[in-house]
């Protein structure tokens, strides 16, 4: 059976950031800048280092998607996936994804976006399995804003691959962030966009 190959999805096969065009599209300009003006404090101690990705991310999560409905947010998932996603793509990415599947071997996408909306993209485009970041919801079918396990990011990439899909190496993995690392390092083939491999990103 043909080994694995794994991809990140935001400054890897998309040009930018997804998170905040989906909220843009979900919320709307003008809530969404509200929004971001009252998360402006964790968002800058998250650029300053002060704060994990992991928090500032689920409290501005919290802040913009708490109270909705997991039918809600699913279904605008496949809109986002189906009518926006494509502008955000890397058209050389996504020549190295299709290079992949033409030969045979399995692609997942690992991702700390939330699989509302990459899930649907990348199950379109022919993945074999997606991981990501993933809502949590209570017992009425509504969000908080938490996520189940944590934010999929840095060794918790790894850790799914291992445990979701019992993938003890890839053949090849495309990251952009210090948050591919631990996934990069299970592969034979690690391709990086940029230096991100030296320091930034966020993803």
């Amino acid at each position: 059976m043909s080994g694995w190959v794994a991809f990140d999805f935001d400054g890897t096969l998309t040009r930018r950031d997804s998170l905040l065009p989906f909220l843009h599209r979900m919320l709307g300009p003008a809530r969404l800048t509200a929004v971001l003006a009252l998360e402006s404090p964790w968002l800058a101690a998250h650029g300053a280092r002060l704060v994990s990705n992991e928090a500032a991310k689920v409290h501005l999560l919290r802040r913009a998607l708490a109270g909705h409905r997991r039918d809600q947010l699913e279904a605008f998932g496949e809109v986002f996936a189906q009518r926006h996603v494509a502008a955000l793509l890397r058209a050389d990415a996504m020549q190295c994804l299709r290079r992949h599947q033409a030969a045979g071997q399995r692609c997942v996408l690992v991702t700390a976006s939330l699989t509302l909306y990459t899930r649907p993209w990348a199950l379109d485009q022919g993945f074999d399995a997606v991981i990501g970041s993933e809502l949590a919801f209570d017992a009425d079918g509504r969000t908080r804003g938490e996520l189940v396990g944590g934010n999929c990011y840095g060794a918790e990439k790894a850790r799914r691959l291992r445990e979701q899909l019992g993938v003890q190496a890839l053949d090849a993995a495309y990251g952009d962030s210090r948050g591919d690392r631990e996934m990069m390092a299970m592969a034979a083939a690690r391709h990086w966009r940029g230096r991100a491999h030296d320091g930034g990103g966020h993803r």
